[in-house]
C-alpha cells in the first residue's frame, strides 16, 4: 500500500516526464560554464568531482585547471611524487582526499588498458569513491543511469517530496536516493544529475530559496505546503571539541625548521613547525621542550610567544600559541616525523618553502615544493609577520 506523500503518489509517469523535460531545458540555458563540463574524459570527470567535495565552485576551478596544466592524463598523475600531489592541493583540506587521488591514478595506471571501470559498482572499489562519486561518473562520463545525490541534490529532492525526517537519517538518505533514481532521465542521465546540482546550487539554495524563478515549482510539494524554509531537516550538531597546541618556529644560523608529519593521521605528510597537542592543564612550554629534545633532539631555548592560531576540522576546534625559539645544541633528527629541513628565511612563506634546504633524493622522486596546510601557513604568517617587522639585516643565531 502506498502511504501519503509517497513518491509514487507525488510523481506519477506524466509528471516525471514533464519534470525531466522542464529541468533539462532550463539547465541547457542556464548552466554555467565550468571546465569539466566540456568533457566526458572520466579522469577530469573524476578529478574535478574530487575537488569539489566540501570546496566552493570557485576554489575547485582554480585548482582543477592548475591540476590538468600539471598532470593533463591519470597516467601523469600516477607517475607523480604523492608529496607533490599533496604541495598542489595544499590549501584546500581534507588532505586524505590528495591520497585517495594519487591512490586512485595508480590503480587505474597499472590496468591494462589504464581506463575506469564504467559500472557504479566497480568505480566504488576505488580509493575515495562513494556513492555521489560513483554516480557522478558512471553518469557524466559514461552515460549509465546512475544516480548522484552531492548536498545540492539533496536538497533539491527533499523539498520536492517534502520530506520532513533529517536527511541525514540512514532511512531518509535511502528514501532520497530511491527518488532520485526514479526521476533519473535514463536518455541524459549525466545531464539530469548535474542539472539537479545545479539547482540545489543556484535556485534551491540552503537560505531562502528562490522558489519563483524555479523550473520546479510547480512540481515542488515542499513549495505547496509552505515548508520550503523549514526544508530539509538537520540533526543538529556536535559542538567541535576544543583542542589546545603549541608549535614553535626554531632558528639555527639564520635558518627555521620545518618538519614533515607521519604518513598516517591528522594532516599526514602534510609540512609545518614542530608541535605538540597539549594535554588538559599542561604547560605549553615544557611540553615543546620536551617533544623537541625527544623527536628532533634538538635542545632549544624559548624567546617569546609569536601569537595563536585557530582552526576549525571536522570534529575539533584547535588553538595552537606559536612560540620562537632558537636551537641550543643536538643533532637533527626525526624520530616520528618523515622528514626535517632547516629553510632560509625569506619575506613570505612561500618564498621560505621554495628556499628550503636541497633534496638529496633523485629528481624525479623529490617533491618541488613542501606542501603546508591551511593551519600551517597561518602560524607561519605570524613568523614572516615577526620577521619582517625586524631589520633587514638582524638574523637569529
Amino acid at each position: 500500500m502506498t502511504s501519503p506523500g509517497s513518491t509514487r503518489e507525488l510523481f506519477d509517469d506524466a509528471t516525471i516526464r514533464s519534470l525531466r523535460r522542464r529541468l533539462l531545458a532550463w539547465y541547457r540555458t542556464n548552466a554555467r560554464d565550468l571546465p569539466w563540463r566540456r568533457t566526458r574524459d572520466p579522469y577530469r570527470v573524476w578529478l574535478s568531482e574530487m575537488l569539489l567535495q566540501q570546496t566552493r565552485v570557485e576554489t575547485a576551478t582554480a585548482y582543477y585547471q592548475r591540476f590538468i596544466t600539471r598532470w593533463p592524463t591519470i597516467e601523469a598523475l600516477a607517475s607523480a611524487n604523492l608529496d607533490d600531489v599533496l604541495a598542489m592541493w595544499a590549501g584546500l583540506g581534507y588532505y586524505r582526499r590528495a591520497r585517495f587521488l594519487h591512490q586512485t591514478a595508480r590503480q587505474i595506471a597499472d590496468r591494462s588498458p589504464a581506463r575506469f571501470p564504467r559500472d557504479p559498482a566497480d568505480l566504488r572499489r576505488l580509493p575515495g569513491i562513494g556513492r555521489y562519486t560513483a554516480g557522478a561518473i558512471a553518469s557524466i562520463a559514461f552515460g549509465k543511469a546512475a544516480a548522484a545525490v552531492d548536498g545540492n541534490a539533496l536538497r533539491v529532492l527533499a523539498r520536492l517530496a517534502a520530506i520532513e525526517t533529517p536527511i541525514d537519517n540512514p532511512a531518509t538518505q535511502r528514501r532520497i536516493w530511491t527518488l532520485a533514481g526514479h526521476l533519473l532521465s535514463p536518455r541524459h542521465p549525466g545531464e539530469f544529475n548535474q542539472a539537479l546540482m545545479e539547482l540545489g546550487a543556484s535556485h534551491c539554495r540552503s537560505g531562502p530559496p528562490r522558489c519563483t524563478a524555479c523550473p520546479l515549482a510547480t512540481f515542488c510539494e515542499a513549495r505547496r505546503r509552505g515548508l520550503t524554509t523549514r526544508l530539509p531537516v538537520r540533526t543538529p550538531r556536535a559542538e567541535p571539541l576544543p583542542v589546545e597546541a603549541a608549535a614553535v618556529a626554531v632558528w639555527r644560523r639564520g635558518r627555521l625548521l620545518l618538519v614533515q608529519r607521519p604518513p598516517d593521521g591528522l594532516l599526514a605528510r602534510m609540512w609545518g613547525l614542530p608541535a605538540v597537542e597539549l594535554p588538559p592543564g599542561a604547560d605549553a612550554e615544557t611540553q615543546l621542550l620536551a617533544h623537541l629534545r625527544e623527536r628532533l633532539g634538538l635542545s632549544i631555548r624559548l624567546h617569546h610567544t609569536l601569537g595563536e592560531v585557530t582552526h576549525g576540522f571536522t570534529h575539533r576546534r584547535l588553538r595552537l600559541r606559536v612560540y620562537e625559539g632558537r636551537a641550543r645544541a643536538g643533532r637533527l633528527r626525526t624520530h616520528g616525523y618523515l622528514a626535517a629541513v632547516w629553510t632560509a628565511p625569506e619575506r613570505s612563506a612561500p618564498a621560505a618553502v621554495r628556499s628550503a634546504t636541497p633534496d638529496p633524493r633523485p629528481a624525479r622522486s623529490r617533491p618541488s615544493g613542501l606542501a603546508l596546510s591551511t593551519l600551517d601557513r597561518k602560524a607561519l604568517a605570524l613568523v614572516w609577520a615577526e620577521s619582517r617587522q625586524r631589520s633587514p639585516g638582524s638574523t637569529r643565531g
